[in-house]
């Protein structure tokens, strides 16, 4: 395929046979079918996959682009690798090499068989602790390659804002850069040597050279071809040295660049390539040496082009880094529970923007005066008193985390316009950078968009989305045109058209107008010489696909949505395709440490169980990608099935996507054509029977104490012979009369404690305790009942967790009826489970939208958040005893995390005197209500524990207290390590009781 050549400056267009088109895919799909996966599934050790479902999960990447692929392979060996090229090359068919697919240009996905090294392949090689030197497979994830020399006082310094889940071979790829580049360079910079593979499988590696192939090893074609790219760049000198940008950020094009300096690195000419002409197998990187100490200035601007004019004085400061948070993200941000803290900390008054300045070194005297000096720079240009200094660790964490997510939180705009990437990170040099910004603006003022923009004002590479509608033709012509102009403002201000994320679909068309044409045939020979047959990720840097042919588009000409009525209320979402779409691919769902998402995920390693990889089957099934009933099928069920609803995605993605209440939703649907199996009847009707349940607790409790029973029971109904069930007995009762709403005084001490099913009917003692300390504090509590009846009030979580969507909404309206006028006349209505009391505050909305929905939703509170605020204010006092010293590991219910009420808990335990409290930085426990209990999922349940909380309680002494609020942790907890946890309530009330 071979684009049309164009004059220097103008857009090579696809030729007339269809160049630059996805349609060799029914060639590749094809000959896959007459037994490329047989061929694999022989060869490898590692795992293939040509399903429907895993496709799809693997056609897109951060882009706007989706690309079928003919199959995955997951390898596990460098061996693996070199078996799939040589028999994809016997078949014809293109491969893609992938790491975390969080590239926002298209670059790991295309037709052929795409290849994912994160999930095996990812182990460290080789590590030099006293050279600072490591040699990694390419599937390591940059923050598990620093966990790891972290301890020996080293770090990869080349760190993205997708630290958390890009991959090492991703990043050598990309030639990627992140926040330090000013400092540190990108990774051309800090990558010492790799190892590779032809396109045919044959192996080799690249280093160091003495201006000669010597840096070529492995094989005579190696370096033959060496020999052959120095010659290439040495008659090129004089172009590159004209032609190539002189700024620190320009990873467009291939790097002859490198291959002209006194002793050149062939290494380096791999890196940037994008997987077009090599498979790479390890790289090997320099390590550097942890600075003691950073500290950061939040500079304060009232102006965008203010922040931007002054950027270049700030950089002569000599910073680490200096990062723009735009007007954009302050707004946007302030709406996201995870960022508002942080923002409102961190800003004064209300600026149009921020640029986060960095220090870091080992002196920090030394660092403390460059804070001094940014403060004077800054009132040097007119803006006095401009400055929040930055100076803890914690809150430094804070604050990078809303910077590294500036791209998800401007994407979690809702409908169908979102901030687009394709000119998304042109750089230019830092004295055109306010000329530029400005000219830029006006572009998409021109064409009736506005812009985001944030990223590197350091070394000029400003990240701008134009906000657009890729279902909307208008737009996407409009988003050519925005790309053409910005193109030649570019070249106009001497910038990089690619300054980070590389080329793949949405850059490679311009980088002959960047580069010229003499340059782009000369990368045409570098990318024949290694890859002839155009079998490596074909049509990217060279020859390249049309950006905005919409047949490679995710939202094709033809996309819809077919209409589904919905049990829950999507309103705000623009109906439950926009819930679905939310989800861009951005894969901070794929970090191993840090928070609790997605638990599934990392403890599989699988795409198919990531909140991403279910949002993408769901968009394609929905409308009609995966073929009839795909949304319905059972192989949508089992992409469901490890989700454990823990609503970490709720809070922590960037742009909201929410699992929990979509796999609901499916599992409305999906038994409303299969039927309901005996284990969710089971558990969704537990509240309804539970009562019964007690009285007959000598018989039911067998169970547990009789193996054959135990069996008996997995047979049966689905339930692990190895889980205990949680133990029936007398249920608690409730204190005093029943109570009417004008009893309520609407003095804030008028509470009801609402009794959930579980604590009611297996705990009770957690509900007795809550009612002393209650009392204690000198609340009032009131007894409610339901309007009818006397059946204890419900939030229907049983019935949701199975998608009994009908039943869950009668328990919500009877709880509203009952509740609502306590509410309104000033009462608070409290609550011990997190999963019960926090549906109140989530899926009631969704279930019965309205005024009522709202109010309680307003007026209920877990117990630690009654009381960590009521103590804060001062209006109750608690009796607590010193304890001693004794420590208390403190472990989060999902929920808890997911509403931002583990500080409430960690607050009200830290009133207690002599209490050591210890949090647990864990995800999910693993039982996550019925989940745990499955025979199905029995060994993911206790694997999500192995991740974090097995290990840290193993580490607890043995008279530690161990404090959980959730059942289910309880339950897990009792069940992996022996232990018994307890809810905070108790804690509370021993606290108490010791005084006396």
């Amino acid at each position: 395929m071979a684009a049309t050549a164009q004059p220097e400056g103008g857009v090579p267009k696809a030729d007339a046979t269809g160049a630059g088109s996805p349609k060799a895919s029914p060639r590749a799909t094809a000959r896959a079918a007459a037994g490329l996966p047989r061929r694999l599934a022989e060869a490898l050790q590692g795992e293939v996959r040509f399903d429907a479902f895993t496709r799809g999960r693997y056609a897109t990447d951060a882009s706007i682009y989706q690309i079928m692929p003919a199959g995955v392979v997951l390898p596990r060996t460098a061996a693996d690798i070199a078996a799939t090229l040589t028999i994809a090359a016997e078949h014809e068919v293109p491969v893609i090499m992938r790491g975390g697919g969080t590239s926002q240009n298209g670059q790991p996905i295309g037709s052929g068989l795409v290849v994912d090294c994160s999930r095996h392949f990812n182990d460290v090689l080789a590590y030099d602790p006293e050279g600072g030197t490591v040699t990694v497979a390419p599937g390591m994830v940059l923050e598990r390659l620093n966990s790891r020399v972290k301890a020996d006082g080293w770090f990869f310094p080349v760190e993205p804002s997708t630290a958390t889940r890009c991959t090492i071979g991703g990043m050598a790829g990309n030639n990627s850069c992140g926040a330090r580049s000013l400092r540190y360079g990108k990774m051309s910079d800090n990558v010492l040597a790799m190892e590779a593979l032809f396109h045919d499988g044959e192996p080799f590696g690249f280093g160091l050279t003495g201006n000669d192939a010597s840096g070529a090893t492995g094989s005579a074609r190696a370096e033959d071809l060496a020999r052959r790219m120095l010659a290439l760049a040495a008659s090129e000198r004089a172009e590159i040295e004209r032609m190539y940008p002189k700024v620190q950020r320009r990873v467009g094009g291939y790097n002859l660049d490198s291959l002209i300096e006194p002793r050149p690195n062939l290494a380096h000419l791999l890196v940037g390539s994008e997987g077009t002409l090599a498979a790479t197998t390890s790289v090997t990187l320099r390590l550097s040496r942890l600075p003691a100490h950073r500290v950061m200035g939040v500079c304060h601007f009232p102006s965008f082009r203010d922040a931007m004019e002054t950027t270049r004085h700030i950089v002569g400061l000599n910073p680490v880094a200096v990062e723009l948070v735009d007007n954009n993200v302050l707004v946007l941000g302030a709406d996201i529970p995870l960022f508002r803290a942080t923002l409102a900390d961190i800003t004064r008054g209300r600026p149009n923007c921020l640029l986060l300045t960095e220090f870091a070194g080992d002196d920090r005297a030394a660092l403390d005066a460059d804070l001094k000096r940014l403060d004077a720079c800054m009132a040097d240009h007119g803006f006095p008193d401009a400055v929040v200094e930055v100076v803890e660790p914690a809150r430094q964490r804070s604050v990078w985390e809303v910077r590294e997510a500036c791209l998800n939180i401007m994407m979690s705009m809702k409908g169908d316009a979102k901030p687009i990437s394709f000119i998304e990170d042109c750089a230019v040099p830092l004295e055109h950078l306010a000329d530029y910004t400005d000219a830029v603006t006006e572009v998409f003022s021109r064409h009736g968009t506005r812009g985001t923009w944030y990223a590197h004002a350091s070394v000029g590479c400003l990240h701008v989305r134009p906000i657009l509608n890729m279902k909307d033709g208008g737009d996407v012509t409009r988003m050519r045109a925005i790309a053409e102009e910005t193109s030649e403002l570019v070249r106009r201000y001497h910038g990089s058209y690619s300054g980070e994320h590389g080329d793949g679909i949405s850059r490679s068309e311009f980088v002959e107008p960047l580069f010229g044409a003499r340059l782009t045939r000369a990368f045409e020979a570098v990318k024949d010489g290694f890859d002839p047959d155009n079998h490596l990720n074909p049509n990217k840097i060279v020859r390249p696909l049309r950006m905005d042919d919409r047949a490679l588009f995710r939202f094709k000409p033809d996309y819809a949505v077919a209409p589904v009525a919905t049990a829950l209320d999507w309103s705000d979402w623009g109906g439950l395709g926009g819930a679905v779409e939310m989800c861009n691919n951005n894969g901070t769902c794929r970090k191993l440490a840090g928070g609790a998402m997605c638990p599934s995920y990392r403890a599989t390693r699988d795409e198919q169980h990531l909140t991403r990889g279910r949002a993408n089957a769901l968009r394609l099934a929905l409308s009609g990608q995966l073929g009839e009933d795909a949304f319905t099928g059972h192989e949508m069920k089992r992409a469901l099935d490890l989700c454990v609803s823990c609503k970490a995605c709720r809070r922590e993605c960037p742009t909201g996507v929410d699992m929990a209440r979509m796999k609901i939703e499916f599992l409305h649907h999906y038994h409303a054509r299969h039927g309901l199996p005996l284990k969710e009847r089971l558990v969704g009707e537990l509240p309804r029977y539970a009562g019964v349940a007690a009285l007959l607790a000598p018989l039911l409790n067998l169970r547990d104490r009789i193996p054959a029973l135990a069996r008996l029971s997995e047979r049966v109904a689905g339930l692990s012979a190895r889980r205990s069930l949680p133990r029936w007995r007398r249920p608690w009762a409730e204190t005093g009369e029943p109570a009417h709403p004008q009893d309520v005084a609407g003095d804030l001490r008028d509470v009801v404690l609402f009794g959930d099913t579980f604590n009611r009917a297996f705990e009770r003692e957690n509900l007795e305790a809550a009612e002393r300390v209650l009392i204690a504090a000198g609340y009032r509590l009131h007894r409610v009942f339901p309007a009818s009846g006397r059946r204890p009030l419900c939030c229907g979580r049983t019935y949701l967790a199975s998608g009994q969507t009908d039943r869950a909404r009668a328990e919500a309206r009877r709880t509203l009826d009952a509740l609502v006028p306590f509410v309104k006349a000033g009462a608070r209505i409290v609550g011990l489970e997190p999963s019960c009391l926090l549906t109140f505050r989530d899926e009631f909305a969704a279930l019965l939208p309205g005024e009522d929905a709202a109010i309680l939703a307003g007026g209920s509170l877990l117990f630690e958040e009654l009381l960590a605020a009521d103590l804060a204010a001062g209006r109750i006092a608690l009796p607590l005893a010193d304890q001693g010293g004794r420590v208390a590991h403190l472990h989060g219910h999902c929920h808890q995390k997911s509403f931002g009420a583990m500080g409430a808990v960690e607050s009200v335990l830290r009133r207690v005197p002599g209490l050591d409290v210890r949090v647990i930085e864990s995800s999910c426990c693993g039982m996550a209500g019925a989940f745990g209990y499955g025979a199905a999922t029995i060994d993911a349940s206790f694997a999500m524990a192995e991740l974090s909380l097995f290990p840290a309680l193993r580490e607890a002494g043995p008279d530690d207290l161990v404090v959980a609020d959730g059942t289910s942790c309880r339950h897990q907890i009792h069940d992996g390590l022996g232990r018994e946890a307890e809810h905070v309530a108790r804690t509370l009330d021993r606290a108490m009781t010791s005084r006396h």
